[in-house]
């Protein structure tokens, strides 16, 4: 699963022979799930390890969101929904069955659900509610909300819904506090994970409401936040329900530490990095390297008043890449996407703008034990075996990663060879097809800032003939464009976990080439691509699942559909030292929610911050 999807699927801790039909009372009601084995912390834990159970509770944040909003409502593909509500796991509003351990790799524990019964051939699951588990008007949760949640999100959700959710053949209340799910035969291992991460919505508030709709009316949640105060477009308040019925849960304690969470809209980011420095916004994720090495020095960094950290995780790389739209004619030949990637010249990029900060990016699952690497064998070759005549050749006879030259003239003479064996020549300094139609394209972006990015790139697609442009458009019309898949390429981005698993339908397979805001943003129509994604999700052990994701990789890569950027070794936080977090951090993800504002710390803060007002 991905980032979205941090947990790892939980698998029950005996295993009957395949012919014993289990029933509900024959199976024993656990606390949490792991993925292949045991989870990490025992029945009457108290708190996450990685927290500081005492955080003192209080105290603001403010944060700077890139993107306006028009709705509260996230789980549709209309309208920009405001920040802090989220699709999956624990959001500030919604509480879900379970939430993860972000200091494993592979377990979650009961947050809505005080017990879990999984079968041992994983037929079926069933959640137990907690009978305290309360929505903001007072409303218990009942196994008659999980249902309607679970109905309402695959009738009427965005399509990422119904493709996470396949596998589940009917969802029943076994009463008031019990819901019963049962699966298709040979489903994913991480199903019973994933459907831990449901939000849980009332269905009392939603069943008379156009759930198909944008709204900007405050909802009813069940979370540890309320919407205080909403602003569209420019501002959402949330602050700490100090009745929250599960504040106390030991998933819970030393989290969501802060009274006030402020999001405020910034859609130009130098105005969100002088909001930053002037003391408006207290915590930034810089995605900028420039910016990283040079835009925080000042007298609050002097005084110390301000802090950098560097955060690196288990967890594969991030993947960004230049995604050309396989649904246009110009990108439908690997030849032609391979050549496109050798004009992607990294090594200068990362040395004259980028401080030499990154790692060039080669695949899906960089740095991880899922990334392919030399030729085939063993599982990974068998897997690909049957799939030989899909795939492209290269794919058993050459070793990854692909050998590219260092020198970019060579890299370029390489990809007119590749251009030319695709039917293209060079006239008058453009490159023409056979029928004399020009190879050109345009780079759609919604952040200006790219632009210093991605015009090297386009300056040497220039000098091998090819007409690339660049067109900045604002963030809502970039969103539409993106849902319509009207664009010939974009800069996208793939979250990848530690556990891979049903994401990965959206990201490459032909189901959701042609779905609206489906996340296969290149159009991959592969049956190959299909069959290997499918036969991931059933992965048995990790051992498998590595070797699963290895062959994905593999096929991927050898077909040229993206071409893979670059990443930090880590994520750069920018904070007011007004903050403060328990250490270490958990390996597998960065919790904010344990971070809390030392009040001492905060009064320096503030009296400095009012020093330095004109």
């Amino acid at each position: 699963m991905g980032t979205l999807c941090r947990f790892a699927l939980l698998t029950l801790l005996a295993v009957a022979p395949a012919t014993w039909a289990a029933s509900p009372e024959q199976v024993p009601t656990v606390h949490g799930l792991s993925l292949y084995g045991e989870p990490g912390l025992p029945a009457g834990f108290t708190s996450f390890p990685y927290v500081n159970p005492n955080a003192p509770k209080g105290g603001s944040l403010t944060r700077a969101v890139p993107v306006s909003f028009n709705s509260t409502n996230p789980f549709i593909i209309t309208g920009s929904a405001a920040a802090g509500i989220d699709y999956l796991g624990q959001s500030y509003l919604y509480d879900s069955l379970m939430v993860s351990d972000p200091a494993e790799i592979f377990s979650a524990y009961g947050l809505l659900a005080s017990g879990i019964r999984l079968d041992p051939q994983r037929r079926w699951m069933e959640f137990d509610l907690d009978p305290r588990a309360r929505f903001h008007d007072g409303e218990p949760v009942t196994a008659e909300d999980v249902v309607f949640t679970f109905n309402l999100l695959v009738e009427k959700g965005a399509p990422f819904f119904r493709g996470y959710y396949a596998d589940v053949t009917s969802v029943r209340a076994e009463g008031p506090l019990t819901v019963h799910f049962d699966f298709a035969e040979n489903n994913s291992p991480e199903l019973p994970l994933i459907l831990g991460q449901l939000p849980v919505l009332p269905a009392h508030y939603w069943k008379d409401r156009d759930f198909s709709r944008p709204t900007l009316e405050i909802p009813v949640g069940s979370g540890p936040y309320r919407i205080e105060r909403l602003d569209p477009g420019r501002q959402i308040v949330y602050r700490r329900d100090p009745d929250y019925w599960a504040r106390d849960l030991p998933v819970n304690r030393g989290r969501f530490n802060i009274d006030r969470l402020i999001f405020d809209t910034y859609l130009d980011d130098s105005v969100a990095l002088e909001a930053f420095r002037a003391g408006n916004i207290d915590l930034r994720a810089e995605m900028t390297a420039s910016n990283w090495a040079t835009g925080y020095q000042g007298p609050a960094m002097e005084r110390g008043l301000i802090g950098q950290l560097v955060v690196a995780t288990h967890n594969p790389a991030p993947l960004q890449a230049f995604v050309p739209n396989l649904r246009r004619a110009q990108f439908q030949d690997p030849r032609v996407r391979r050549a496109i990637g050798l004009a992607y010249d990294f090594e200068w990029q990362n040395r004259n703008l980028f401080y030499s900060q990154y790692r060039r990016t080669r695949g899906m699952f960089d740095g991880s034990e899922m990334e392919a690497t030399g030729l085939p064998e063993g599982e990974e070759l068998a897997l690909l075996e049957p799939l030989r005549d899909q795939l492209p050749p290269e794919v058993f006879e050459e070793p990854l990663p692909i050998e590219e030259p260092s020198d970019l003239r060579e890299r370029l003479r390489q990809a007119l060879a590749l251009l030319e064996e695709a039917g293209y020549r060079v006239e008058n300094d453009r490159m023409v097809d056979a029928q004399g139609r020009s190879l050109s394209f345009e780079i759609l972006l919604w952040d200006g800032r790219m632009q210093r990015m991605v015009l090297p790139y386009v300056r040497n697609l220039r000098r091998i003939g090819i007409d690339a442009r660049v067109r900045v458009v604002d963030p809502s019309q970039y969103q539409v464009r993106i849902s319509q898949h009207d664009y010939d390429m974009i800069i996208g981005s793939f979250a990848q976990s530690s556990s891979p698993g049903n994401e990965q339908r959206e990201f490459w397979t032909s189901d959701y080439a042609d779905r609206p805001q489906s996340r296969n943003t290149a159009g991959i129509r592969n049956p190959a691509i299909d069959q290997l994604v499918e036969s991931l999700i059933r992965a048995d052990s990790r051992e498998s699942l590595d070797a699963h994701a290895r062959a994905l990789d593999r096929a991927l890569r050898w077909n040229f559909y993206l071409v893979p950027q670059y990443h930090n070794p880590g994520a750069r936080i920018a904070y007011w030292r007004k903050l403060a977090f328990p250490l270490p951090f958990p390996d597998y993800g960065l919790d904010l929610d344990a971070w809390w504002v030392d009040s001492q710390r905060a009064s320096r803060v503030e009296a400095a911050q009012d020093d330095q007002q004109p």
